[in-house]
């Protein structure tokens, strides 16, 4: 597969009253076409931060990306202009926000919500705009599609408004398709048809995805690959079975403790991650992880860890997977 995508040392900064928040820091990652890749973390991560800096959906004030490049089928987007992107959004790239009851416009009916995308980037009459906008509404699984085309958002369901803000995402057969949690605040039999029917677009048009999320169960189901953030830095990545099954950084090991599991007895508790993230308005010269981790060493205090490599495409930043880095006490097994 060729690589659709190339992020490297990507930065982002938000200016507030009580400093600048570097939300994003040196965050290198590639995603093939048709490939799915997940990004994972607590909430205030950089998630959602760095996708939209795929997009140029940072608010600026008070945010901006300050450094790195984002190449897009070999196109840089940081170098285009605002009209380019324009022509970019919605059209080779598209987003599934996380609120698809905020994100779809309440006065509008969905036909009107769907074609006018269609008529601005593909130029297409009104009539095959409408007959584009059934044929999806059909393909996302909305039964009875010539009827919902006139419902209004607030006459859907939180599953039914999804499944429109997947459809108008799809609307002109994008490249690269974002979707921002898109299972948040739905039940888990309406999660399931969600993730259904993200699977059965990935299969049909070859759409590389780019899922963000904190649910791992939903991350076992649908991706290739994954990225764990923490603190605004890249910690760990590799394929599912490799971050998953085989987890290299403490962080990691956190996160899936802190998860229910089939064979947990009465008397099993979960374990949460202890402590607080760092704040953001610090440089982080040192770990970010450092305060929160159990396995700490000297080194970790001095200096930040960069990527090391595991097997294969596993990578982490983790001073205790360097081999050479002096060790205080052994890592505990993930549970």
């Amino acid at each position: 597969m060729n690589t659709l995508l190339q992020v490297r040392d990507l930065e982002v900064e938000f200016r507030t009253y009580a400093g600048i928040v570097r939300a994003v820091r040196k965050v290198s990652f590639d995603l093939k076409a048709g490939e799915v890749l997940a990004i994972v973390g607590e909430s205030g991560c950089g998630k959602s931060v760095t996708a939209q800096s795929i997009m140029r959906l940072i608010p600026t004030p008070p945010g901006r990306i300050t450094g790195g490049s984002i190449l897009f089928d070999n196109e840089e987007i940081l170098a285009k202009t605002e009209s380019q992107m324009q022509k970019i959004r919605g059209n080779a790239i598209s987003v599934i926000f996380q609120d698809s009851m905020t994100s779809l416009n309440p006065v509008l009916n969905v036909r009107t919500q769907i074609t006018e995308i269609l008529r601005l980037h593909k130029n297409v009459s009104q009539p095959q705009a409408n007959a584009r906008a059934i044929e999806l509404l059909s393909l996302v699984g909305i039964p009875e599609p010539k009827t919902r085309m006139k419902a209004y958002p607030h006459e859907l369901s939180g599953g039914m408004r999804q499944r429109v803000m997947i459809a108008m995402a799809l609307a002109c057969d994008p490249q690269l398709l974002i979707a921002d949690e898109p299972t948040t605040a739905l039940d888990v039999t309406i999660q399931a048809q969600i993730i259904e029917v993200l699977k059965n677009i990935r299969q049909e048009l070859n759409t590389a995805i780019i899922l963000i999320t904190h649910d791992l169960g939903v991350v076992a189901g649908l991706a290739d690959r994954v990225m764990v953030m923490y603190a605004g830095n890249l910690v760990e990545q590799g394929t599912v079975d490799e971050v998953l099954c085989e987890p290299l950084h403490p962080y990691t090991w956190g996160l899936l403790r802190s998860l229910p599991r089939l064979n947990m007895g009465p008397e099993d508790k979960l374990k949460p991650i202890w402590g607080q993230p760092p704040d953001l308005l610090l440089p982080l010269d040192r770990c970010p992880f450092l305060p929160r981790c159990e396995h700490a060493m000297g080194i970790c205090a001095q200096d930040r860890p960069p990527a090391f490599n595991g097997q294969d495409s596993h990578s982490v930043n983790c001073w205790l997977q360097h081999p050479l880095a002096p060790r205080t006490r052994r890592p505990q097994e993930v549970g």
